[in-house]
């Protein structure tokens, strides 16, 4: 098994103490840390940052910091810690970033039906507020109102975009590797299983079958920026710093 290196020695209890000390201390610290829709009167700039340190449940957790440390390790010690963690940082928050836009354009592109039904920016902040509205005027789905209501109050959380960077950078670093699932016990090629993962969050991601409340355009953001920067470094053969 790989030592714990520095950073991610790090990272993990930072992690871990946010998870368990709100608990004990009974504090609900979502609305401060968790990454919510611009708009929404609970979002702030720092929440790019903090909400890789919040996570929704043990299981969550549990599966970050088994990744952090299994894919994240060889990448810090052939990047050293520094440039791991700006690389770890970059993933983080550029995924915030690109999930943010995603869902903003999802969001204003019901809004824009609204609007063109009649609805007024008034009318549509108190749906907003309430969650009611009246479908004798409001002809959308029910699905497509409630995927309106939640694109504007379910903040994100969690670790997994910048995983899916070190996902990415592991498979560029080391294509050969074995990786395998639990549930799919047959060892592939990290050049062969990274792409399979990613673009299984992309076909979730872009129709109705994803289960669970995933975020998953944060993951292919993450996969992206992750790509982006350790392509650039193993072609410019950045040295550690």
């Amino acid at each position: 098994m790989p030592r714990l290196t520095g950073a991610i020695k790090h990272l993990i209890l930072i992690n871990v103490i946010l998870f368990v000390a709100p608990q004990l201390l009974q504090m609900d610290l979502t609305n401060l840390l968790a990454l919510h829709f611009p708009q929404n009167e609970n979002f702030g700039f720092w929440q790019y940052v903090s909400h890789m340190f919040m996570h929704g449940g043990f299981t969550h957790l549990l599966f970050n910091m088994y990744a952090l440390w299994a894919f994240g390790t060889p990448l810090e010690q052939m990047w050293g810690k520094n440039k791991f963690l700006f690389f770890y940082f970059s993933s983080g928050i550029g995924a915030g970033l690109i999930y943010t836009l995603v869902n903003y354009y999802q969001f204003n592109g019901i809004y824009d039906q609204l609007i063109g039904m009649g609805v007024s920016a008034s009318e549509i902040q108190q749906i907003l507020s309430s969650g009611q509205y009246n479908q004798n005027i409001i002809s959308l789905s029910n699905q497509t109102m409630s995927e309106f209501y939640s694109l504007y109050h379910t903040p994100a959380v969690g670790a997994s975009g910048a995983i899916y960077g070190i996902l990415v950078a592991f498979g560029l670093a080391f294509p050969n590797a074995k990786l395998a699932l639990i549930f799919f016990p047959v060892p592939v090629a990290a050049k062969y299983f990274i792409p399979v993962i990613i673009l299984g969050d992309l076909f979730f991601g872009v129709t109705k079958y994803s289960i669970g409340n995933v975020a998953h355009f944060a993951h292919i953001g993450g996969a992206i920026i992750g790509f982006i920067i350790a392509w650039y470094w193993r072609k410019n053969q950045f040295r550690r710093f």
